[in-house]
């Protein structure tokens, strides 16, 4: 009966879509209000609701997001994401990708490619790709706690290219850059003649879970291109972010 009560609570936070007062939630559960509020406490105290604000509402949780998001296999995520990553492909008209951080890496999980014939693109590839020479593996590692950061920076740095980055100054100073404008880049890092740019994508409270990113022929992707096209993933990152968190919410 208690966990019953529990879930119902979290049914109508998750569908409202908006934050909830204990009045409201009473009211559309019929729970006794000392019970309620109990149960209210409880799922704040277990971090499966969250008190956005001064005014006791409440909306669901960090962890529960979390919890929803590690179970959302790589095919939830692309269902949820693949119409704003096309619409996106289609407006850039070049090939734009989604990578995702999971068990101490980065893979590319979905690409969507422009729809003109005639237009040359470059498609990246799925799976996974270097902590330290790929901008949707950058735009991850440069939001991440300090830890990790030394931890990647300790590894074997590979050098792929006479333009990869392989040493930890080099290494800091560039994730530094990242965090003040919001997206990394890859200059011929990985393969000459193709660079790309990508945006962190924040779930939550829980940080930089995936990132979006652009790649094409260094003959178009040149620093101000890339710099124009940063700054648009930053927006479109923002639309995914929200698309999967609504995807996690309805599947709650």
């Amino acid at each position: 009966m208690h966990l019953e009560r529990l879930v119902s609570l979290l049914e109508v936070i998750a569908v409202a879509g908006r934050p909830l007062s204990a009045a409201e939630l009473q009211r559309a559960t019929g729970l006794p209000k000392p019970s309620c509020y109990r149960l209210i406490q409880t799922l704040i105290d277990q971090k499966l609701v969250d008190q956005p604000g001064a005014d006791g509402r409440v909306v669901i949780g960090e962890r529960l997001i979390r919890i929803a998001l590690l179970g959302k296999s790589d095919a939830d995520v692309r269902r949820c994401a693949a119409p704003i990553l096309k619409t996106a492909a289609t407006t850039f008209n070049e090939t734009v990708f989604l990578a995702r951080f999971r068990d101490s890496k980065v893979e590319i999980i979905h690409v969507e490619t422009p729809d003109d014939p005639a237009r040359a693109f470059i498609h990246p590839g799925l799976g996974e790709r270097p902590m330290h020479a790929c901008s949707c593996s950058k735009a991850i590692a440069a939001f991440t706690e300090p830890e990790f950061q030394n931890a990647i920076l300790s590894g074997t740095l590979q050098q792929y290219t006479e333009h990869t980055k392989t040493t930890e100054a080099a290494l800091r100073a560039e994730f530094t850059k990242i965090v003040e404008q919001g997206f990394a880049d890859c200059d011929q890092e990985i393969d000459l003649g193709i660079a790309s740019v990508a945006a962190p994508i924040s779930i939550g409270n829980i940080g930089a879970t995936f990132s979006v990113g652009a790649v094409g022929p260094i003959r178009r992707f040149g620093t101000d291109y890339r710099r124009e096209i940063g700054g648009r993933l930053k927006d479109i990152s923002e639309k995914i972010s929200g698309a999967i968190q609504l995807c996690n919410v309805a599947e709650v």
